[in-house]
């Protein structure tokens, strides 16, 4: 959870700098408002038994729900809002790789009529900007257009009907050969293996503006009016993101489909070197499942990667679909961040503890002969620490033994200790000592400071580590862990 808390702060502070605001839906809608809104997937709805009434589901991404909630509330006519929740999936998971049946999805989406391609430009920025606040390593955006890929299978013979099914199809290609894909298109989809294989010559170039460079001159695909269409709204957007710094980020892979029914226009996915199965090991040599049970956990899967992190793209008619009157047709574009598999690359990458909780005082007591353990002594000092603000604690104990309260301080990695004596209390003194230092430091065994100025030492000193090793909790705990820029091992 502290890593958790660490990716939704650092997210969120992204999404207030560009101005988002929060909205919050159910966590099940009617069932007839999720249907047909996501293609092949539909089948992973978790419906709820009918117990008479209204028919419900499970959510099953946020986007879906802020349609709703748009066109429940014409009255809002743009709007930059983001949404961290979980929703719910009947995939089978692979737990250590972020696949899970109920995770979080951290969403911004812009509604709202604006000049092309603008808002698509700062989602893109934004994606940018998280993760590389969150340090993941290496990352590609790929990205596509829908008209894109609708106009290159109308040149290339697809029947209209069939459009939605080969997109499903050659979505695939990150994880699957060509051969396969091809395989699934013509024996399983039925469609002319000539047509496939026209499919195949474009469906596997990806770069960057080269490749539009390259697409904009073969007059065949630029005869459709849908693919000209496509590709003016993807040289424009490479041109906003050449100002925002972007590009380097891209690529422009004319493989990528997205699989959800609702997007109308540019489409992207992030992926790292995570994402795609372990590479080196081919489909029949890849380790699989022992258990055919559709409930089994697949971490052990060779043929699984984590997959995308965060997918997206440009919905114009999804609230349409909701709404009552023209004035609901708000055009949106938006992404959503997979918190759980930013967590698994997070964590696989770290090469120490994090700390659970933020302590920043571990206040304990010692005598001699006839101790009476101070109870009462070391309750007030951390009453006097939480009413300053200060993160403290003491040990449960009437009479606690001294190294098993400098065990606990050490256990929670608590930077400070603030330790009582009877002889030092009568004198009006305490004594606060920095965990860790090393021998020889002029610290080491603390420093005798006057009582009435406990809170501004402990201040100042919580001050001066922040400064200097870095913050004290979670931010801290995080920044001190390091992270090595390696391949997760997953």
């Amino acid at each position: 959870m502290v890593i958790r808390d660490k990716i939704f702060s650092t997210i969120t502070d992204v999404f207030k700098r560009h101005g988002a605001v929060t909205i919050d839906t159910p966590v099940f809608e009617l069932r007839e408002v999720l249907t047909g809104k996501y293609g092949e997937d539909s089948k992973l709805i978790y419906d709820l038994a009918d117990q008479g009434g209204e028919i419900c589901s499970l959510r099953y991404d946020l986007t879906v729900p802020f349609a709703r909630w748009l066109a429940m509330n014409p009255t809002i006519q743009s709007i930059k809002r983001y949404h961290i929740a979980k929703v719910y999936r009947r995939d089978q998971p692979a737990m250590t790789k972020g696949r899970m049946r109920e995770f979080y999805q951290c969403d911004f989406d812009i509604a709202g009529t604006y000049d092309p391609m603008l808002p698509d430009a700062e989602i893109l920025r934004i994606t940018t900007e998280i993760l590389d606040n969150l340090d993941l390593g290496n990352y590609t955006i790929k990205i596509n257009h829908r008209k894109i890929l609708d106009g290159l299978f109308q040149v290339c013979g697809v029947p209209i009907d069939k459009i939605r099914s080969i997109s499903s199809a050659v979505d695939k290609l990150d994880k699957a050969t060509w051969e396969d894909v091809r395989r699934e298109m013509t024996e399983e989809k039925e469609l002319d293996p000539e047509v496939a294989d026209r499919i195949g010559g474009y469906v596997q170039k990806k770069g960057g503006r080269e490749l539009l460079d390259e697409l904009l001159e073969d007059e065949n695909l630029t005869s459709n009016e849908a693919f000209a269409s496509g590709l003016k709204d993807m040289g424009l957007l490479f041109d906003y993101l050449e100002v925002l710094h972007v590009m380097p980020k891209l690529s422009f892979d004319l493989s990528l489909a997205r699989g959800l029914d609702y997007y109308t226009g540019i489409i992207y996915e992030v992926v790292t070197e995570a994402s795609a199965p372990p590479a080196g090991k081919s489909a029949k040599l890849r380790r699989a499942p022992k258990s055919d049970d559709p409930d089994a956990d697949r971490s052990s899967d060779d043929s699984i990667g984590i997959g995308s992190i965060a997918a997206g793209g440009r919905y114009d008619e999804l609230v349409g679909m909701f709404a009552n009157s023209a004035k609901g047709r708000v055009p949106c574009v938006g992404i959503s961040f997979g918190v759980d598999r930013i967590f698994s690359i997070t964590k696989a990458r770290m090469t120490g503890e994090v700390r659970g909780n933020e302590v920043e005082v571990y206040v304990m007591a010692f005598g001699g002969k006839g101790f009476t353990g101070l109870l009462k002594e070391r309750m007030e000092v951390c009453r006097i620490l939480w009413d300053a603000g200060v993160k403290a604690e003491f040990m449960y104990k009437n009479k606690p033994k001294l190294p098993h309260q400098f065990a606990g301080a050490e256990k929670n990695g608590v930077p400070f200790a603030v330790v009582l004596g009877e002889d030092e209390l009568k004198e009006g003194k305490v004594k606060i000592k920095e965990m860790g230092l090393p021998e020889g430091h002029p610290e080491k065994n603390g420093v005798d400071i006057n009582m009435d100025g406990l809170v501004a030492q402990i201040r100042k000193r919580l001050a001066k580590k922040e400064g200097g090793a870095g913050a004290v909790g979670i931010e801290g705990n995080l920044r001190s862990v390091a992270l090595e820029e390696k391949t997760p091992e997953v």
